[in-house]
């Protein structure tokens, strides 16, 4: 793809890897490990908690497929929410985004080297995240493909995981493994209920699990990289979503019928714990494995998402200039090393300070997911909006039920956004998080200001 300034983005990544970024984009250790907190506030309640916080990343990447398919750009939903609602709006929620990805990126390299350290006591734990976060940026140097090809292989072992997952409960659940007999409905009516909790341990599981289905955004990001990016990006949004809700949804139901849902070590790994109950050999190790896989496929995304969404910024004149720079492959090198290094610099916070600074930092992006959605679905009610106005043809990825669904979603973000402030926890992350954006959007409205007075102090000086 060219983009406006006329800098060559190569159309590397293929439609394959479009659609694995898409299923294996959400499916990481919060799936594997952090589950685990779900079932225990809601208990098997927890299927609908994940259904209503699945239904609302669903809707929300269908806006943004949507738009993305009608308009393909480098940052996605931050080009969008310039062109509904002006400079300042893409300004702030890319530059939320970007801080979101570099500090999550030392979270992911962090816990991946905790496991690695586990395997080889000998190497320190800073060792492990050096030679992580030092690959990935080799890596993502290199070419815009070979992001695309770890991702790929990455995206299909979770998937493989989770599918031999998913044909193993089946298969206990029905009592047809050997050794086995089928645990029926007990799991899910006794022990307190379906609802042992009663809704508001659901209302409790949707704010647990709502940031699992982050990440998806990604694929958004990298469909402007592909040889045809609206149709490449309609077929990967239509083949992710709905697998994905069978994923989650199908998984969790799995483990909270084979176990009482109070099992303590579910609380440890929902996925050990089943496996272990087969009678799996090694079920910890094996899972420790797919969870350093998620780990660093989560990083190498990051670190691609977080690049491409400065070098947009830059482009559109919302970051320096310097970081359009682009090699010989086609990579922004320059919005990658920036990007890696807050991400390095995020790592040694969260190793010296993990209580303390880096803390304030994760709380601080603790709830941009959903200022995205938000802004998403805003943007995409009025940009949709404009297209029929001006006649447009119908784009490749059509919303639901246009503006009611929208409408819906929206208010679906907020009041999730409503419940994190009853919350005492959760209430610091949205408290933060709405600070640094006031920040942002008032960094914006500064700078849209500079730029009116320079013009019109150019057109007062220039001649008639």
């Amino acid at each position: 793809m060219t983009t406006d300034t006329g800098r060559a983005l190569p159309a590397a990544l293929k439609q394959r890897h479009l659609t694995m970024l898409g299923l294996g984009g959400v499916i990481g250790a919060g799936l594997f490990v952090g589950s685990g907190a779900g079932v225990a506030l809601a208990g098997p309640g927890i299927l609908i908690s994940y259904a209503i916080a699945g239904t609302l990343a669903l809707l929300v990447m269908r806006m943004l497929g949507e738009m993305s398919a009608a308009d393909p750009a480098p940052g996605s939903f931050s080009v969008h929410a310039e062109r509904a609602f002006g400079r300042w709006a893409g300004f702030t929620v890319g530059w939320l985004y970007w801080l979101m990805l570099v500090v999550v990126l030392s979270v992911e390299a962090t816990g991946a080297a905790a496991i690695a350290s586990g395997w080889l006591p000998a190497v320190p734990q800073w060792a492990w995240v050096l030679m992580f976060i030092t690959f990935f940026t080799a890596a993502n140097l290199a070419s815009v493909k070979n992001f695309g090809e770890l991702e790929f292989w990455a995206a299909a072992l979770k998937v493989g995981a989770i599918v031999c997952f998913l044909g193993l409960g089946l298969l206990a659940v029905l009592g047809l493994l050997p050794g086995s007999s089928s645990p029926g409905l007990a799991n899910l009516t006794g022990h307190g209920g379906f609802l042992p909790h009663g809704w508001g341990g659901v209302v409790a599981g949707v704010l647990a699990v709502t940031f699992s289905f982050g990440g998806l955004e990604v694929l958004t990001i990298a469909a402007a990289e592909s040889e045809d990016p609206a149709r490449a990006v309609g077929r990967a949004v239509r083949s992710a979503v709905w697998r994905i809700l069978v994923f989650y949804i199908g998984s969790l139901a799995v483990v909270v019928t084979l176990l009482p849902w109070n099992d303590s070590e579910i609380g440890r790994s929902p996925y050990v714990a089943v496996l272990e109950h087969l009678g799996i050999p090694a079920a910890g190790q094996i899972m420790n494995v797919v969870v350093v896989v998620a780990l660093l496929s989560a990083i190498n995304a990051n670190l691609y998402g977080a690049s491409r969404m400065v070098f947009s910024l830059a482009e559109r004149g919302e970051a320096p200039r310097a970081l359009l720079a682009v090699n010989r492959e086609g990579v922004p090198h320059r919005a990658v090393l920036a990007s890696v290094g807050f991400g390095f610099a995020s790592v040694v916070l969260n190793l010296l300070w993990p209580d303390t600074v880096f803390l304030y930092l994760l709380n601080t992006v603790g709830a941009v997911l959903l200022v995205v959605w938000l802004l998403v679905a805003a943007s995409q009610l009025r940009l949709r909006r404009r297209l029929e106005q001006a006649g447009a043809e119908r784009p490749a990825v059509r919303m639901w039920g246009f503006p009611y669904v929208t409408w819906l979603t929206l208010a679906g973000v907020a009041a999730v956004l409503v419940l994190m402030l009853t919350d005492a926890d959760a209430r610091v992350q949205v408290l933060c998080s709405a600070v640094a954006s006031a920040v942002l959007a008032g960094i914006a409205w500064a700078r849209d200001v500079v730029r009116r007075r320079r013009r019109t102090a150019l057109a007062v000086s220039s001649p008639a």
